[in-house]
């Protein structure tokens, strides 16, 4: 993977070892700076291989509002995460260089201004060979996301775990929201047909046409209802199979999880997985080629105890990880 380099830095990339985490046993998790996992801000290092971003807009939702809180809850949760990830057996913040790259400033009143600020920010830290792990926000970010990553990838694999489909056409006439997103992607070609999957799919709809205007566009899909019979290796041989070698995308809707799970996010609903299966399916992609991610939609304001934010954490973790055990 590519280093990157910020202008002005002269540091040589090749002997200066990764800044890694402020140490747990010499300063307690609850103190100093609430960066993602305690990691170094971009402004700190002189270059970068994975950066953690944060975009605070929900200006897309249709129901609950709050997931511009979310970063900044994710951040605070993330504080209990240790630098050895022994599902993936990696050091994530030893073998790359990891930053938290604050957070995207966007409009928080136009969401087609908010698209091209959020893209041109994203770019900007991906444009020289980074990945980028965003924290959301609702899920209209996923589309500037998605045409950040393809100026420097092409098309992608998207993976989409979610309880929607978010690939309805408008609502209330406005064609960029957080059920929107990957309609407007794949109308762009910013995702591989064929290469593609929503995972978690459930809840009510409002046509039978829905899944068949979805089907379309090229996804397959792994219902909620399919993890009664599948277990989490058959649905990581499914996508894995699906995804192939292509560059890989991974959004996470933390509505994907159950409510009892999640209970802090927009649009619940009932029947969803558990974080155990989440992470499961994510450690499952280790080796592939993923270029970037994200995990949105959580609103702390309807949390309890932190567990939306602690599980929304922990999948930004290992996706840092996944960046460090997968392909170079």
């Amino acid at each position: 993977m590519p280093r990157v380099t910020r202008p002005g830095a002269t540091t040589d990339n090749t002997t200066t070892p990764p800044v890694g985490q402020t140490d747990g046993q010499a300063s307690p998790r609850y103190a100093g700076l609430t960066t993602f996992a305690r990691l170094p801000r971009i402004q700190d290092v002189p270059r970068h291989d994975v950066a953690v971003a944060g975009v605070p807009f929900d200006a897309g939702v249709t129901f609950r509002p709050g997931a511009r809180f979310g970063p900044s809850a994710i951040r605070e949760a993330s504080r209990l995460l240790r630098p050895y990830n022994p599902q993936l057996d990696v050091m994530p913040f030893r073998d790359q260089q990891v930053v938290d790259a604050g957070d995207l400033a966007c409009n928080p009143f136009d969401i087609a201004a908010a698209s091209k600020e959020i893209e041109e920010g994203a770019y900007e830290l991906i444009r020289d060979g980074a990945r980028l792990v965003t924290l959301g926000g609702d899920h209209t970010i996923a589309y500037p996301l998605l045409r950040a990553m393809n100026r420097v990838h092409g098309p992608v694999a998207l993976v989409h775990f979610d309880a929607h489909l978010d690939t309805w056409d408008t609502y209330f006439d406005a064609p960029l929201t957080h059920g929107t997103p990957f309609r407007r992607a794949a109308e762009e070609g910013l995702f591989l047909p064929g290469s593609s999957a929503h995972v978690g799919i459930r809840g009510s709809l409002y046509d039978p046409q829905d899944l068949s205007s979805d089907a379309e566009l090229g996804f397959t899909v792994v219902h909620c209802a399919d993890l009664e019979t599948l277990s989490v290796r058959d649905v990581v041989t499914r996508l894995r199979t699906t995804i192939g070698d292509a560059p890989l995308y991974v959004s996470v809707d933390i509505d994907v999880l159950d409510p009892a799970h999640a209970p802090a996010t927009g649009t619940p609903e009932a029947g969803g997985m558990t974080s155990r299966e989440l992470l499961g399916v994510l450690r499952g992609f280790k080796g592939l080629n993923l270029v970037g991610a994200d995990v949105v939609e959580v609103s702390p304001a309807y949390d309890h105890a932190d567990i939306t934010s602690v599980a929304a954490a922990n999948v930004a973790y290992e996706f840092v990880s996944l960046c460090a055990g997968g392909r170079r």
